[in-house]
């Protein structure tokens, strides 16, 4: 089976002046509100929201979404792809998985992520500072998610028997994702026993990073089939498989430029972030699923059996009318998610 997921990026209205008008911020919010319950009853195995800042996205605070939306449901999972540990405070980060993970009635997913290059240099932190921070909130998380009580003394935090609470209710813990563009990230990923997600890349590069972790991880002893790794596309759908196709190259076209602004991307105008091999993403055709359902569903089911995933998340246009958004929704979960559950993976 192929678990289906939203990913949603929740992205900041478009119309002139909703910005900055409250009640049509508050019409936006209700609207979405209304909108991702209906995930549950269309079969989706649950919504990852994401954490962004500065504009780019009405989710500075996810987990706030995931409290709200668990009130109007009972059975999906909720959880973050992921959020930005260099931005918190890990142990409060700790105590509201806690609260979470009771909200919704055993039902979170952990999510962390490093940031974006883009939201850190506007708060003045460097790439280097984040991934530091990063590494240093994850060992503080999972040294928390273990054991009630934990002392810590990094280079960003010092403290000394702290308790925090609640515990999760699930246990030993909630599942706890990645999201990874890299070897070395899946590597790190797999020893502390976290799934991990991609997306971007190629199918082949995908099961590079795929292979890494499964090799990682059967070196440290640690799960590594197909429920340990999810890849993400963003999805076009439509009853026009030729109208819905023609679309969506031009939303490819519109993605790769928004995308050049991010100098993680592997683009030939100038050099990578970093190092080819360890946190350049590159942007492959596989990244764009479209058509009609049927073929959506064969793409979708194909790509994750070449990489080893099961799951996939689904991204909807995002510069799409909310009617069209919403008729994405009911298609894929109509007409698709019940072929995602009844696929194999190896």
């Amino acid at each position: 089976m192929i678990k289906p997921w939203i990913f949603e990026f929740f992205p900041a209205p478009r119309e002139p002046g909703a910005i900055d008008d409250p009640q049509r911020s508050a019409d936006y919010f209700n609207w979405y509100l209304d909108l991702w319950p209906r995930a549950e009853p269309l079969g989706y195995e649950g919504i990852f929201f994401s954490e962004h800042h500065f504009g780019l996205a009405y989710s500075p605070a996810p987990n706030l979404l995931i409290a709200q939306v668990a009130l109007r449901t009972r059975t999906i999972r909720l959880g973050v792809m992921g959020l930005v540990l260099p931005y918190h405070q890990p142990w409060k980060v700790v105590e509201e998985i806690g609260m979470l993970d009771h909200l919704t009635q055993g039902r979170l997913e952990i999510g962390t992520a490093a940031g974006i290059p883009q939201e850190m240099a506007q708060v003045g932190m460097s790439v280097a500072e984040a991934h530091e921070r990063n590494d240093e909130a994850i060992e503080i998380l999972d040294a928390a998610l273990a054991q009630p009580v934990i002392s810590h003394h990094g280079k960003y935090w010092r403290f000394t028997d702290l308790r925090m609470v609640p515990r999760p209710l699930q246990r030993p813990w909630p599942p706890k994702w990645v999201t990874v563009i890299s070897e070395d990230s899946a590597r790190k990923a797999a020893r502390r026993g976290a799934r991990i997600c991609t997306g971007f890349h190629p199918t082949a590069r995908v099961r590079s990073i795929f292979d890494a972790y499964r090799d990682e991880a059967s070196r440290v002893g640690t799960a590594s089939g197909p429920d340990q790794l999810a890849l993400r596309r963003q999805v076009s759908i439509g009853t026009d498989d030729a109208a819905v196709r023609a679309a969506a190259r031009i939303r490819e076209q519109q993605v790769r430029t928004r995308l050049l602004a991010d100098p993680r991307l592997s683009a030939p105008e100038r050099p990578v972030f970093d190092t080819p091999t360890s946190h350049a993403f590159s942007i492959g055709s596989d990244e764009f699923i479209a058509g009609a359902p049927g073929n959506v569903a064969e793409q979708a089911i194909a790509q994750c059996r070449e990489v080893g995933a099961g799951h996939f998340l689904a991204t909807f246009d995002r510069s799409a009318a909310r009617e069209q958004l919403r008729d994405a929704w009911e298609m894929f979960g109509t007409e698709v998610v019940p072929a995602l559950r009844r696929a194999t993976v190896n």
